[in-house]
């Protein structure tokens, strides 16, 4: 008899949007085979068959909200269905589909290490991270195995899912580094009673302060980091930008010198190269990208968040002004999806708003640069004849000096401030 498949454990999402159907009546399905994609407002998941058979029937379409135990399809087990596949998928939150069954966990751990203990110190499993990872069950059993938090396991299937060989390189990686590579060697921060010293109060970090704290010490400790300082005069691009922000106020358009800064970002990393490009996971390859997209770092009451602007190269200064005041919008109410802060190249770092002359931003690994802008300030400016006021802007880039050095650094801050003094260069 068919059997009723139902939507399992999907951790804290409920009432769930179908975005994809991936099986239809008739197709036959191996245990794990995805069936179906939904998305919440935090992330997007898969689906995945708890045991091999025939679709019969399917229950729900794109567009229906489903829940645990929803009805998803009618599936006619076909051969030796898993069993301990159905069990694994019921233990395990949060599910997320595997294209493909894997062998067991203890035969894939015997490839791995002799032993499970020699691998366990390889990562403290962070559950909150653990849980929301792109991963089947049976490869969330294995990395508990293990002992590896999938959340820093970077996934190379589909959609990147992380599968047992991620986990595996993952392991092999940790091992066949230094000792000294995972914490440097530094003795931990001692426990300390600060209330002996008087009235104190504890405030638990927001999840997006942790998650936040855990990627910058990352990259601070695996990037070696040089950060270049220069000015641009921004006189005339800041005349142009206030005519352009009186035009466009009444449409609510707002013009900010952000939209300036992204095509201008643009113009410098067409020109060098290598600001647009990441090294692969082995440090021996570079990758370069023939498309722009760029970071925003915005301050929400939560802690810091990186949405990405899409293929900025095809956008006029008008449909940016547009799409950064939705994005922020959507980052301080958090509806900002995993995808809207994906697939970035470089970053921009803006505290403008807030003040201070210079700063030394973390790149924002895998990318291999980050531009940081402070607040422009009227200053006096040598043209050869007399001081004259003008506007400048301070610029702090930071970037990977495995993939830039010091003069490249030097030449792309010092082509950007040409594009930034003179608006007309943005055309070229």
């Amino acid at each position: 008899m068919p059997k009723e498949i139902l939507v399992p454990d999907i951790g804290d999402f409920d009432n769930v949007e179908v975005i994809e159907v991936l099986v239809h009546a008739g197709d036959t399905v191996a245990a794990e085979d995805s069936l179906i994609s939904v998305e919440s407002d935090k992330a997007a998941m898969e689906i995945p068959a708890p045991q091999a058979g025939v679709v019969k029937e399917v229950k729900v379409q794109v567009g229906d909200s489903v829940s645990e135990g929803s009805l998803i399809l009618l599936l006619e087990p076909t051969g030796d269905a898993s069993d301990a596949s159905e069990a694994e998928t019921k233990a395990e939150p949060a599910p997320v589909a595997a294209p493909t069954a894997a062998p067991e966990p203890k035969a894939a751990a015997a490839n791995v290490a002799p032993t499970a203990k020699k691998v366990s110190p390889t990562a403290k499993i962070n559950e909150e991270t653990f849980s929301k990872a792109y991963a089947s069950p049976s490869v969330r059993k294995f990395a508990r195995e293990l002992g590896v938090d999938l959340g820093q396991v970077e996934g190379s299937g589909r959609k990147n899912r992380i599968t047992r060989e991620d986990v595996k390189d993952f392991v092999k990686r940790i091992l066949s580094q230094p000792a000294a590579a995972g914490g440097l060697g530094v003795a931990p921060m001692p426990e300390i009673d600060f209330s002996q010293w008087g009235e104190i109060e504890t405030k638990p970090l927001s999840k997006i302060n942790k998650l936040t704290g855990q990627f910058l010490h990352r990259n601070w400790v695996t990037v070696p980091h040089v950060t270049q300082f220069d000015e641009a005069d921004i006189t005339d691009m800041e005349a142009f930008r206030k005519s352009m922000a009186a035009e466009y106020k009444e449409k609510g358009i707002r013009i900010t010198p952000l939209v300036f800064m992204l095509k201008a970002l643009v113009s410098a990393m067409k020109q060098f190269p290598r600001f647009c490009s990441s090294l692969d996971a082995t440090g021996e390859n570079l990758i370069l990208k023939n498309y722009y997209n760029i970071g925003i770092a915005v301050d929400t009451p939560d802690g810091l968040v990186v949405p990405v602007v899409q293929n900025v190269d095809r956008k006029s200064l008008v449909d940016l002004a547009v799409e950064l005041g939705e994005i922020s919008l959507k980052a301080r109410e958090k509806k900002l999806k995993p995808a809207d802060m994906q697939g970035g190249c470089m970053t921009i770092s803006s505290l403008g708003g807030i003040g201070g002359t210079k700063f030394t931003p973390i790149v924002n690994a895998p990318e291999v640069a980050i531009l940081g802008v402070s607040r422009s300030k009227m200053q006096p400016v040598w043209n050869g004849e007399e001081f004259e006021p003008r506007l400048m802007l301070p610029l702090s880039l930071s970037y990977d000096h495995r993939v830039i050095d010091g003069a490249d650094g030097a030449r792309f801050t010092s082509f950007l401030s040409r594009v930034l003094s003179d608006t007309r260069r943005l055309l070229l």
